[in-house]
C-alpha cells in the first residue's frame, strides 16, 4: 500500500459524526473565535431560517381566532363553576344544622372578657385580657383591650364575665353583641 491509499482508507473508516463536525468547525483555526453576542445573533438567525414563514393573516382571521379562544375559555369557566357549585352543595349537605343566628357571611370571632362599664343604655364595655410570649425576649406579656358590645336587655353588670360575638357595626364603636353571661360578679 502506498501512503496515498493509506490516507484514503483512514478517512473513510474514521468519518466524524455530525456532532464532531460542528465541534471541529468551531475549533478550526481559520475561523476567528466569536464573541458571545455574535454567537447569539448567528444562532438566532439560523433558528429563524429553520422556522416556516406563515402568510400574514387578515384582521378577520385574527378576530375569528380570538372569538374561538373566548368561547373555549368560557366553556372551561362554565364547567369549573358547575364543579364548584356541586362541591359546595355536597359540603352543605354534610354539615349539621346550626342554630339560627344573625345572617352574616364567614365565621364571627368569639371573645370572653370582664365587663368594666355598664353605664350606657344597652351597651357594655368589655375588657379582653390576653397573654402571650414576647417575640424577641420570650417573656410572658399580658395585654388587654376594651371593646363595646350590645346588651339588648341590660343583663350584664360591672365585674361579670361575659362572652361576646363579632357582629355588623351597630354604632360608631359597637361591633360586638353579648352572647351570654358566664359568671356573675359577687
Amino acid at each position: 500500500m502506498t501512503s496515498e491509499e493509506n490516507d484514503t482508507t483512514e478517512t473513510e473508516t474514521d468519518a466524524p459524526t455530525p456532532e464532531e463536525e460542528t465541534t471541529t468547525v468551531a475549533a478550526a483555526p481559520s475561523e476567528p473565535a466569536l464573541k458571545p453576542k455574535e454567537r447569539r445573533q448567528r444562532s438566532r438567525a439560523t433558528k429563524a431560517a429553520r422556522t416556516p414563514v406563515r402568510a400574514p393573516r387578515t384582521p378577520e382571521e385574527r378576530h375569528a381566532d380570538r372569538l374561538a379562544e373566548r368561547k373555549s375559555k368560557a366553556a372551561a369557566r362554565r364547567v369549573e363553576r358547575q364543579r364548584s357549585r356541586e362541591k359546595a352543595k355536597a359540603a352543605q349537605h354534610e354539615t349539621a344544622e346550626t342554630s339560627p343566628r344573625e345572617s352574616v357571611p364567614g365565621v364571627q370571632k368569639v371573645r370572653q372578657g370582664v365587663v368594666v362599664s355598664d353605664a350606657a343604655d344597652k351597651t357594655i364595655t368589655v375588657r379582653i385580657d390576653t397573654t402571650g410570649r414576647h417575640r424577641r425576649y420570650q417573656k410572658i406579656v399580658r395585654t388587654s383591650r376594651t371593646l363595646h358590645a350590645h346588651d339588648e336587655r341590660n343583663d350584664a353588670h360591672v365585674g361579670d364575665t361575659v362572652i361576646v360575638r363579632e357582629s355588623r357595626p351597630l354604632s360608631r364603636t359597637k361591633r360586638w353583641r353579648l352572647i351570654e353571661v358566664v359568671e356573675r360578679a359577687k
